[in-house]
């Protein structure tokens, strides 16, 4: 299970591309095409940062030390749907016009801390390999907590661009305040006496 375990999470995170460009090549993408990518890179992206947030309560939960070898995956693969997030918004949506896009970035609220959310992102794909992590030592720890205020930047950039049902971005966001809270330390003694009778079967 160990050797297939990152190829086939590999082969489940290209899936919402592979869907993508299906769509793309068979006129799936509805009446607004940009909106519709923009939309699913956005979401997948956001998808991607809770799944990263969410295996160390799983590994304390179940005792696996294991799933932490899948949590740079998960995170590169987050930084790779905003990429196409971000790329799809300055090329087919601001045809990459600096001066549309700053105007853009100070007037909409939302994209503003979408903004913020992707360069804040930047410098942890930059240090999430192993010479890096080696490199900066302890300072690379501190720098990754970035992830906390990324995901609560992307959270609030979803919930502001909605304009009707928020329902799916307030999903989102209590799912995040919940991974948030198992970190907490009353949270961590939580997980670890659920995770205690887990591996006991219950008893």
């Amino acid at each position: 299970m160990k050797r297939i375990g990152k190829p086939l999470l590999f082969l489940v995170c290209l899936l919402p591309l592979l869907r993508l460009s299906g769509l793309a090549m068979t006129n799936g993408l509805g009446a607004n095409p940009i909106e519709f990518i923009t939309r699913s890179t956005g979401t997948w992206t956001l998808v991607g940062l809770l799944l990263t947030l969410s295996v160390t309560p799983l590994r304390r939960l179940t005792g696996s030390n294991g799933l932490i070898r899948y949590r740079r995956m998960l995170g590169l693969f987050a930084f790779f749907y905003a990429c196409l997030h971000f790329t799809t918004y300055i090329w087919l949506d601001q045809f990459f016009d600096p001066a549309s896009i700053a105007r853009d970035i100070i007037k909409r609220p939302f994209i503003t801390v979408g903004f913020a959310a992707f360069v804040l992102l930047l410098p942890l794909a930059l240090t999430s390999s192993r010479g890096m992590i080696r490199r900066l030592g302890r300072r690379w720890q501190g720098l990754h907590r970035l992830i906390y205020p990324i995901a609560l930047l992307g959270v609030l950039h979803y919930l502001w661009l909605v304009k009707k049902d928020v329902t799916q971005p307030l999903i989102y966001g209590a799912l995040l305040l919940i991974l948030l809270a198992l970190r907490l330390p009353w949270g961590v003694s939580m997980l670890a006496a659920v995770g205690g009778r887990f591996r006991h079967g219950g008893r």
